[in-house]
């Protein structure tokens, strides 16, 4: 609330003792009534709601449709780019034809600024998509939550390389920790895989990568980019990507399964298409849980949603999770709720700067009254004198 919301209701209340004294009869005006702090809170919490509720349901889908021991349709590359393109024609839909939201004007997204920018982060983005949803041939849901947790570790580390973040002492042995205890986690692993570790690995990598390019190439640069803009953006060029190893690798396997009449080569329409559905959905999900929050309560809400995902994974797919696996992701997890902590005081401590600079900091219109002022203030006293 600024100063002006304080001293309205001090003047209605003088104005009301005013009317008091004159009549009795006068009512007195009901305040305005304040805004309902609850209902922020708990459109804060449906939010954040429906964000774990769309990621938890991709994941478990991605899952189920890749897994030979469910769906079994283990084409990865098939699958991201089945997402790509139906996010790309559903974000050009919201964009050009709705006019949901509006393309960035400054500066604006000229050829060389899409090369220069975009393309790398599809790439990146392409490589990310592939190697992660890969990683759920060979790997439980509740492992790849735990090595997911190494994100923080990626992003902090590549940040200081490229000198978008500061070295800090402190900020590296809670990295160090973080990375021990996802060591732990895959020592207790029951059903490890050295090639899906090394997927998982490198979608984090790729992941962090293209996180902190998105900082180098696109916000110092003065472009922001909602979910929405980045997919209408983003997704063609990470379908063109994607092209490239389907054609090399999965294309082939399509061919020889269309072959043998195995019916992998015919994905079922109703399943493929409320998947891509729900990828969609958790974009907009993600404009509307940081549009309406911040970045940083996404951060900790993925930390919930990741200790669920566990939980599911254990007790509905029936994947082994030893006590090993807990107290090494237990370690991890302390690691990130110290990280986004630290954030968290960080970003506190930037407003309370940015607040002390833009008071200390006086107007010109001030400073220009107070020296006309002061010469009239002389003239009127030297009057009085004589």
């Amino acid at each position: 609330m600024g100063a002006g919301d304080d001293a309205a209701p001090a003047k209605a209340a003088m104005e009301v003792s005013s009317s008091s004294t004159s009549t009795s009869t006068a009512p007195a005006p009901s305040p305005a009534p304040p805004p309902s702090v609850l209902r922020s809170v708990l459109l804060s919490y449906a939010y954040v709601g429906i964000w774990i509720s769309l990621s938890f349901s991709v994941i478990v889908y991605n899952k189920y449709i890749l897994d030979p021991k469910m769906y079994g349709w283990p084409f990865p590359i098939s699958l991201t780019m089945i997402h790509m393109a139906f996010c790309a024609t559903l974000a050009a839909a919201l964009v050009r034809v709705l006019r949901v939201v509006d393309v960035p004007a400054s500066p604006p997204m000229t050829p060389r600024l899409y090369a220069a920018s975009v393309v790398p982060i599809g790439a990146l983005y392409a490589l990310s998509l592939w190697f992660s949803n890969s990683a759920y041939i060979y790997l439980s849901v509740s492992f790849i939550q735990m090595l997911k947790a190494l994100m923080p570790v990626a992003v902090y580390s590549l940040a200081v390389a490229f000198r978008t973040d500061s070295f800090r002492r402190a900020s590296m042995l809670n990295m160090l920790g973080i990375s021990a205890g996802v060591a732990v986690a895959a020592y207790g692993e029951a059903r490890f895989d050295a090639f899906g570790v090394t997927l998982q690995l490198a979608a984090v990598a790729a992941e962090a990568t293209r996180l902190v390019l998105i900082q180098i190439l696109l916000t110092s640069r003065g472009m922001s980019l909602n979910p929405i803009t980045s997919l209408y953006y983003i997704a063609p060029c990470c379908l063109v990507f994607l092209a490239v190893p389907w054609y090399a690798v999965e294309l082939p396997r399509l061919r020889a399964a269309a072959a043998s009449a195995a019916g992998l080569a015919r994905p079922d329409v109703f399943v493929f298409g409320t998947n891509s559905l729900c990828a969609f959905a958790l974009n907009l999900a993600v404009f509307l849980l940081v549009g309406k929050t911040s970045a940083l309560t996404m951060n900790v809400a993925g930390v919930v949603k990741d200790w669920l995902l566990i939980a599911f994974s254990w007790t509905v797919i029936k994947d082994t999770v030893t006590p090993v696996n807990l107290v090494g992701y237990g370690i991890a997890f302390l690691g990130v709720a110290y990280y986004n902590h630290a954030k968290l005081q960080g970003l506190k401590a930037k407003e309370a700067e940015r607040k002390a600079a833009a008071t200390a900091v006086p107007k010109p219109d001030d400073a220009e009254a107070a020296t006309r002022l002061l010469p009239e203030k002389d003239g009127g006293d030297g009057d009085r004198k004589n």
